[in-house]
């Protein structure tokens, strides 16, 4: 439809003032201030104190302060000694060292009320020499556990690493393969003096030492780990 000027006029004037059909339309119930209000957040409430399962959390405390529920800890008693076994592995090399030793983990069996009848000493040229009889008594299933005692002093030759060596690793393996506990209590030192303050002198006595982790773990296995 072909429209003069004054028409074009009449429609502009009309869409400039809204009242052309669809133009910038007035809603009739125009909505209320509250109804277009922002809605208020709704505030989300924890308790100090999360508990879910196997695990209590509380948020005043640190993180690291998470405990597991029924925890077991299982460990040897020293005071328990009746009815334990055992064996203890001597070296003859170095018998200055060595007996002073021994008589330390005997002082300390007797002191934890541990039977004389109950403890056999074997004794064997060397340290090289203690894992293969150490392993051969665990495997006996006679004792609950082996004391193995020696003395490597250095020397000038590579001879000492070997020694040390062969003799850690087999109290090891006498352990791992036998499923008993084998002590090791064999002292490294670089000279005499410091093998003679470790057995007895001011640095205490290593065979005593011994003795005592050799009652606890002997009481571990016997009572939670048999």
């Amino acid at each position: 439809m072909a429209l003069n000027g004054f028409g074009c006029l009449k429609i502009q004037e009309r869409l400039l003032t809204g009242t052309v059909c669809g133009a910038f339309p007035t809603p009739r119930n125009p909505p209320s201030a509250a109804a277009i209000s922002p809605r208020k957040s709704t505030a989300l409430s924890f308790s100090s104190s999360l508990q879910f399962q196997g695990f209590v959390v509380d948020r005043k405390q640190s993180s690291s302060s998470v405990q597991m529920a029924a925890v077991r800890h299982l460990e040897g008693s020293v005071t328990k000694t009746e009815g334990l076994r055992f064996a203890v592995v001597v070296a003859r090399f170095n018998e200055i060292v060595t007996k002073r030793l021994l008589e330390g983990a005997l002082g300390t069996f007797h002191k934890y009320s541990v039977n004389e009848e109950d403890i056999d000493v074997v004794w064997v040229p060397g340290s090289f020499e203690i894992g293969v009889v150490a392993e051969r008594l665990a495997k006996s299933r006679k004792y609950h556990a082996v004391l193995c005692i020696g003395a490597v002093i250095r020397g000038d030759t590579s001879h000492y690493d070997a020694v040390v060596n062969s003799a850690s690793s087999g109290v090891l393996s006498a352990g791992l393969n036998s499923g008993v506990p084998c002590i090791f209590g064999v002292l490294t030192c670089d000279d005499m003096d410091q093998a003679l303050n470790r057995a007895g002198g001011k640095s205490g006595n290593k065979g005593a030492e011994c003795a005592l982790t050799a009652i606890e773990m002997a009481s571990l296995f016997e009572h939670h780990l048999n």
